[in-house]
């Protein structure tokens, strides 16, 4: 498994925003797709960003589509969550999960059994 680690989370208002990022080690682009997850309060993991190479393995999620866009800094290890006009529905921990890459990867609704590597997680609160 690689090594994976969030950051960047905390406290934002309802309307603000919040950039998160994941580093993977050892991570080969054109062989794993990246994905984001989210745990609310007393819910299960939600699925909301998938990508890979192309954009028939790109999924994101209707809760957060025009809100929350994914890009990849120059590091190629190293991908970021664009979170923008938060919710107090979007409080979770936010988790960043690798594996390895297939056409079924980032097909809806995104299942956690198909990523291997996962961080600890980062909390993104959403409160006045």
């Amino acid at each position: 498994q690689l090594q994976v680690v969030e950051s960047g989370g905390g406290l934002v208002q309802p309307g603000g925003s919040l950039r998160v990022s994941c580093r993977a080690s050892k991570l080969i682009e054109n062989l794993y797709a990246i994905s984001w997850f989210r745990q609310a309060p007393g819910k299960a993991r939600e699925g909301i960003i998938c990508a890979s190479l192309t954009d028939e393995n790109t999924y994101i999620a209707d809760s957060v589509k025009g809100r929350f866009t994914f890009s990849r800094g120059d590091a190629k290890n190293d991908v970021y969550l664009q979170m923008d006009n938060l919710e107090p529905e979007d409080t979770g921990v936010y988790y960043c999960a690798v594996g390895r890459l297939s056409r079924f990867v980032c097909a809806p609704p995104l299942s956690e059994v198909r990523f291997d590597s996962w961080g600890q997680g980062t909390q993104v609160t959403v409160s006045s």
